[in-house]
């Protein structure tokens, strides 16, 4: 697993993980506004553009990253952050590690598992697949992920750069995802958030995750996307991390 990293290297640290599909500048605006408080540490997720595995599973992504944690930083950081498949793989963290950072912010995870779509992602994407690295279809794409237009040429870049396999390996992981047991043993203080704009089973996720999480606070953010808050609004992100942590 590779990492991008931003701001001080003796401050607090914080991990911020990005959504599927994404790479590490899912969160650079928020690294960028941060990094002079803190040290900032993006993991590229296995199997995404710039990586340099492929992807397995999110546990396997989850284990990569806390092996990083222990070896760089004692085990132990302030906080961490992660949106969809990267807020699926910081919640595996939590469940494996549950002393792992002091704070948490889990945006628009999904745990309740989709078997249906997971059986037909395959056999979609066997067929659409070479229309991923054409600029018009990444343009249709790009507008239903409501992503600012700034951030299309990343998007294109990395997405197109992506293989089928790992494509399909971790949309199958991400819609089979659940909760383990153990994340109810988490020592966190967490912030739980989705988008009123999202899909119910979304809003369901997150009441999910809030519940099995000792300490925690669960927010519907009206008219956000799936995303927005670290894609679009680095700035309310950052204000939201700095209030979590009363700093």
């Amino acid at each position: 697993m590779k990492f991008v990293e931003y701001g001080k290297k003796n401050s607090h640290v914080i991990i911020l993980l990005h959504g599927g599909g994404l790479s590490w500048w899912n969160h650079k605006e928020v690294a960028e506004r941060l990094s002079d408080r803190f040290h900032i540490v993006m993991p590229i997720l296995n199997g995404h553009s710039g990586s340099d595995v492929p992807f397995t599973s999110i546990e396997d992504n989850a284990n990569d990253i806390i092996s990083y944690i222990d070896e760089n930083f004692g085990g132990h950081v302030l906080l961490m952050g992660g949106l969809s498949l990267g807020g699926q793989v910081l919640v595996e963290i939590l469940s494996q590690k549950d002393d792992i950072c002091k704070y948490a912010m889990i945006e628009s995870a999904l745990v309740i598992p989709m078997r249906m779509t997971a059986s037909l992602i395959k056999p979609v994407y066997d067929i659409c697949y070479p229309l991923i690295k054409k600029r018009w279809f990444a343009k249709l794409q790009f507008k239903a992920l409501h992503m600012k237009a700034e951030l299309f040429e990343d998007y294109y870049a990395d997405s197109a750069n992506i293989s089928k396999k790992d494509m399909i390996a971790f949309l199958r992981a991400n819609s089979h995802f659940c909760i383990k047991d153990t994340l109810v043993n988490c020592k966190a203080k967490a912030y739980v958030v989705v988008g009123s704009k999202e899909r119910s089973l979304m809003k369901k996720s997150a009441e999910v995750i809030a519940n099995a999480l000792p300490t925690s606070t669960m927010e519907i953010l009206q008219n956000y996307y799936h995303g927005d808050l670290s894609i679009n609004h680095s700035e309310e992100y950052a204000q939201k991390l700095l209030q979590l942590i009363n700093m």
